[in-house]
């Protein structure tokens, strides 16, 4: 008898077709999580895009763009966003949320960009590596489509049993209204990893550093309550055995 397939566990990209508002406002869901991370996760991109390049504004493509979280605050600043995502109603919701108008956004597919070769200075995969397979075609297509001299920046989840405890199951068991298969582990990638792929094509990695919950009262409250208020706060680590991010160049 033949042996019945292996089940795979996809993770459950559909649920950010149905958020609408609630990824600007819902503090009773993971979304605000997110939110609470590109708090910090934005300025520190706009910092470093700002010190390689100077003030001019820059070509940017933002990847799994989602609600333009960074897409808007990098419009914002005066830089020229792309911002891209597989949801058309996620898109819809960050074009609403543009108050200047300045961002293009493009319902498109990652693992294959519409986009020429060297089309932009600034390539960003926040929060998307663990969303979409193969992760490496992903950073292919990001080199790709990156100018030599551009900066490509990520930020993901290490795949080990820590992680799948605080950001999988910790999220399931303390974040009101967590959906299933929000994250799943094997999506998750070691730092080493994401460092090899970025190397093979044409990436040298400039910066790794960790991204874990500023513990607090704010944490403290979230376990107690389920809700993530606008308090909540996310920081830079030495390690990385949670969340971490990094940038990288690529080679003229």
């Amino acid at each position: 008898m033949a042996a019945s397939p292996v089940a795979i566990t996809r993770v459950n990209n559909a649920i950010y077709e149905q958020l609408g508002e609630r990824w600007y406002d819902a503090e009773d869901d993971p979304i605000a999580l997110l939110r609470a991370e590109s708090r910090l996760l934005a300025p520190w991109l706009a910092s470093a895009v700002r010190a390689e390049f100077g003030p001019a504004p820059r070509r940017v493509l933002d990847l799994g763009c989602g609600a333009g979280f960074l897409s808007n605050y990098l419009g914002a600043l005066g830089q020229q966003v792309t911002g891209l995502d597989a949801s058309a109603a996620a898109l819809q919701v960050a074009a609403e949320h543009d108050p200047q108008r300045t961002v293009r956004y493009v319902q498109g597919d990652a693992l294959s960009l519409p986009f020429p070769a060297g089309s932009f200075d600034v390539v960003c995969a926040l929060d998307f590596l663990e969303h979409v397979e193969p992760r490496e075609r992903v950073i292919a297509e990001a080199a790709r489509v990156l100018a030599p001299g551009g900066l490509f920046f990520f930020h993901t989840f290490n795949r080990n049993l820590l992680a799948y405890l605080v950001i999988i199951k910790g999220v399931e068991w303390f974040v009101r209204n967590t959906p299933p298969e929000l994250h799943v582990l094997r999506l998750f990638s070691r730092p080493a990893e994401i460092q090899r792929d970025c190397a093979e094509h044409g990436l040298e990695m400039l910066e790794l550093c960790g991204v874990r919950p500023k513990l607090g009262w704010p944490f403290w409250r979230m376990l107690l309550t389920g809700r993530v208020q606008r308090d909540f706060e996310f920081t830079f680590t030495r390690g990385t055995p949670l969340g971490f991010c990094g940038r990288a160049r690529k080679l003229a």
